[in-house]
């Protein structure tokens, strides 16, 4: 399994970044990539740990030891095959994955994890230099049709498995194009849009059909579809954010983050705005409000826009810099994590509440905030103040909207707001509806919802035919 005495000889070694000073001055990928000999000797370094923990760690299960193994003695595409086996697109988790196999690797408990994410994005890179990623057209087909309602990763992997298996695939996408957050939240400097391109257009090669500007629910009725496809599939994400109803919320100036950031996406694209105000950072003081992914990503898009000043505040307290592996290893550890966008210019604060917007003129100007204790109540005499000319909301999303298609079918909801369906047969409480991604699982990641699509295409395709041979 690699190199049986790699870890012991070679040091970790990842992909580095271009200077934030050079980077900050575009949109496109920053990522250095390791050459193809450092990546065999990173790989080389995969131990035969008898239990590959990492495997837990993958919500895809990639076979991690065995394509770090495949790289190491230079069969690259025998590991692309490996990797695509359990993974329809590796170049993306390769880019925005925060690599929880990693945080499960067992030489983390040196904190010296194999560099798996960097790994498969090199094995994926590839892959499609070399034309090993090809449209896989079925053999037959089955005469069954199924809609997708979005395309994001948990819409398009189960759309590419289910064209695979035969069946006639439709995907309904209310947005001009295919990708969900991928393309329209995902800042391009973390994944530049050819990739998501490229695999629209194997998709549409292997008999995908995709369906621009139909809102399921809004412009299209659901009950059309449910009508003329013998499966309907729900991948639509969670939408709905979470607000921040405080004194002073409807002043100019605050935003929620998915507002802000698909702009920029459809700026950097080329793509029409269409009726909606312009939001942008520049000569401003930004206040991101949240500590998450999405709050990073507003961060870096300030300071492209040219925000004079950033700040990130989080209610939560300071995470500490190391965790304590003997009680996380090998689960995914709450610890201190410092994006790219951080290094690119932001002031972080933890343990900190918004207690008010003030504005001048209808615009917000400042924010009024207040310390608060481990319960997250208000520490009197901790109240201070903070320039803002443009606020971001980012602190996450709560469920999917229910407004439109969910409350027309009258679906079943859990206990948080999202459509209920088991992660077995991924069926909604209508007999001919399924749902998967952040739809059905909430809040989550790319890595998540690839699973669930592809997931919910085995569901479907048992469910359509009495018997499947897609993976789970």
């Amino acid at each position: 399994m690699g190199k049986v005495t790699g870890f012991l000889e070679i040091d970790r070694r990842d992909r580095r970044y271009a200077p934030a000073s050079d980077r900050v001055r575009h949109y496109r990928e920053f990522v250095i990539p390791l050459s193809e000999e450092a990546t065999r000797d990173q790989a080389a370094r995969c131990m035969n740990c008898g239990i590959p923990y990492c495997h837990n760690g993958c919500p895809v299960n990639n076979q991690i030891p065995d394509w770090n193994d495949l790289v190491y003695r230079g069969d690259w595409e025998e590991a692309a095959r490996n990797l695509h086996s359990t993974n329809n697109f590796p170049e993306f988790t390769g880019r925005v994955c925060p690599a929880p196999c990693e945080a499960s690797c067992t030489l983390n408990l040196e904190d010296v994890p194999v560099t798996i994410k960097t790994i498969e994005c090199a094995i994926a890179d590839r892959a499609i230099e070399e034309g090993w990623v090809r449209p896989e057209p079925p053999p037959r087909v089955t005469g069954k049709k199924v809609a997708i309602v979005g395309s994001g990763p948990a819409g398009l992997a189960c759309a590419q498995q289910l064209a695979r298996a035969g069946h006639e695939v439709h995907v309904f996408e209310k947005n001009g194009k295919a990708g969900g957050l991928l393309r329209y939240g995902i800042p391009d400097f973390k994944l530049e849009k050819q990739h998501v391109d490229r695999r629209i257009a194997q998709m549409e090669a292997e008999g995908v059909t995709f369906h621009y500007g139909a809102h399921v629910g809004e412009t299209l009725p659901v009950e059309v579809l449910i009508e003329e496809h013998d499966a309907v599939v729900l991948c639509g994400g969670a939408e709905k954010p979470r607000d921040l109803p405080i004194p002073g919320r409807d002043l100019d100036g605050i935003h929620f983050a998915m507002d802000f950031l698909p702009q920029q996406n459809r700026r950097v694209s080329g793509e029409p705005l269409g009726n909606v105000k312009p939001i942008l950072a520049d000569g401003k003081h930004v206040v991101v409000i949240g500590g998450g992914d999405t709050g990073a990503d507003c961060i870096g898009t300030s300071a492209r826009q040219g925000a004079v000043s950033i700040v990130q505040l989080e209610i939560m307290p300071r995470p500490p810099e190391k965790e304590n592996k003997l009680l996380t290893w090998p689960n995914w550890p709450l610890k201190l994590r410092t994006s790219s966008s951080h290094e690119e210019g932001a002031e972080r604060d933890f343990s900190v509440m918004t207690q008010e917007f003030i504005g001048e003129n209808g615009r917000v100007k400042k924010i009024r905030c207040v310390r608060v204790d481990d319960k997250f109540k208000p520490i009197p005499g901790t109240e201070f103040e903070l320039k803002a000319d443009l606020v971001l909301l980012a602190m996450g999303f709560v469920h999917p909207v229910h407004e439109g298609m969910i409350k027309s079918l009258g679906l079943a909801l859990d206990s948080r707001g999202n459509i209920a369906a088991d992660t077995l047969t991924y069926r909604t409480s209508h007999p001919k509806v399924f749902a998967a991604g952040d739809m059905r699982r909430g809040q989550s990641l790319v890595v998540w919802a690839i699973r669930e699509g592809r997931q919910a295409a085995h569901a479907v395709d048992k469910f359509l035919m009495g018997a499947t041979t897609l993976p789970r």
